[in-house]
Formats: C-alpha cells, structure tokens, sequence
C-alpha cells in the first residue's frame, strides 16, 4: 500500500511505502508535520464498513517490538490514544504482565533483586505470556485490537543473547497466537543507550543489546514492518498509525487467526 502525502515545501509529491527489502523498512516521512488525513478518514470510513457487513470480523494483535530504549512504549501508548479517539476498541498490553504471580517473580529478576539460571527465566517469560493466551484470543475474536509492547520475539532475542540455542528459545512459543503485524523500532544500541533512564535494569547493557539486536534480525518474517526508531517522535507516530490501520482493516475483512512458529 502506498500513501502519497503534499510537501507543504516544494509542492512536490513525496511517497513512502513498506517495503519487502531491507527488513521492510519504511521509509520516512520527507515532514515531520504532513498527516494524511484523507486517507485515514477514507480508513475509518472502511473500517466501519466491515464491521458492520463482515460476521467474520476480528480485532487485530499488534506487537511493537524494539530494543531497550527503542521507544516502544511511548509509541504504543500514542497508537492505543489515537484509536481510541477513532472510537475503535483497542487496549494496551506489555510483556512481561507483571501483574501475575509469574510476572512478579520476573520483575524482581530485571529490577536485580533476585537470581535465576537463563533457561529458568526464559521458560518464566514464557509462562507469563500463556497465561493471556486464552483472554487475548477471546478479546481479539470479540473485535478488541490488542497493542501489545513487546511479544515472544523479546523472548527469544533476549535469550539468544545469553548463548542460549535459539530453536530452544522458540519451542516454548510455539503455539501462542501469531501476531497480525509486528512494528520494529529499529535504531542502533548507541543511540538507545543516550535516552534517559538507560541502564536502571538488567539488560540495559550496551554489547548486550547489540547481541540482541542481531538476533531480532533473524526473526523477521511477513508480518514484519520497521521503521526507523531515530525519527522524530511525531513523525514516527505518524507512520505507525497508517501501517496499523492497514493491518485493522485486514483483520476486519475476516483474517484468521494463525500460530506462532507452527509449521504449516
């Protein structure tokens, strides 16, 4: 899908697109201030449409995913406000849920209050997201769209980090709902770790996160966008609103749901 926006500056037509090449990158907006406002009015228009025509229709499972620092959760704090204003049924969820009995145990673990072996806090991490298994897909087949910050490709990247076989790191995830789109922050571990409050937990460690990082890259499939996590905010806020809709408009059309890592 291509969006082709006005550059108030040269009256020149700028586009960008998600691309297959490079990760799928999008590319960025030429102004940080230019908002296609009639394709997202033509979006909401559809999106009713399908709602109201499609028994089939379904919320969308949105992943935001990135390194420490990345910007994921102010940007899926912006994209669950934005779509809520649009009067759509959206919440925001994070990994780990520390909320739970497990998650509880997992944050003292990053805060560096407790000590437990690699695959044991893996297996943690896990555990913790198969408990939401059964609510999230009940409340995406009701028509909620889930924005969740951080998913199981956190898990395995991390894990894979620490020298664990990432084949291992999968098999525990097997089976969990397969997100409708997955939106990498890409920006380098340098530039994370200059943003404030870096360092304050446990993988907040610069060659640390650029073992993580290279190991996101193996993970990417289809479902997978990247934007560029260096823009500005505005801006970045921008293209993750239309790559999201897209995705909703999808998933409203009657999308079924797929498992995560299931051979086919």
């Amino acid at each position: 899908m291509m969006f082709k926006v006005r550059s108030q500056e040269s009256n020149m037509q700028v586009c960008w697109h998600a691309r297959t090449m490079n990760f799928g990158r999008v590319g960025p907006l030429r102004h940080p201030k230019i908002c296609p406002c009639s394709q997202i009015r033509s979006s909401f228009r559809q999106m009713q449409m399908n709602t109201a025509h499609n028994d089939n229709s379904r919320g969308s499972l949105i992943v935001l995913e990135g390194l420490d620092r990345s910007g994921k959760t102010s940007q899926s704090n912006r994209l669950v406000t934005f779509l809520k204003e649009k009067g759509l049924s959206v919440e925001l969820w994070r990994f780990p849920d520390r909320s739970t009995s497990t998650g509880q145990m997992i944050s003292a673990y990053l805060a560096n209050e407790s000590q437990l072996d690699d695959r044991a806090i893996h297996l943690l991490f896990s555990a913790n997201r198969w408990e939401k298994r059964s609510l999230m897909e009940s409340k995406v087949m009701s028509g909620t769209s889930l924005i969740i910050d951080r998913y199981s490709y956190s898990g395995v990247a991390f894990s894979a980090a620490k020298g664990l076989d990432v084949e291992w790191c999968k098999a525990p995830e097997v089976g969990l709902i397969a997100p409708d789109l997955v939106i990498y922050l890409d920006i380098s571990a340098e530039k994370a770790a200059e943003r404030g409050g870096y360092g304050t937990e446990r993988y907040e460690r610069l060659e640390f996160q650029k073992k993580v990082a290279e190991h996101y890259r193996t993970l990417y499939d289809a479902s997978w966008k990247i934007v560029d996590g260096g823009l500005p905010v505005e801006t970045l806020e921008e293209q993750i609103r239309e790559i999201a809709l897209g995705c909703i408009l999808t998933c409203q059309k009657g999308k079924p749901l797929s498992k995560l890592w299931q051979a086919k």
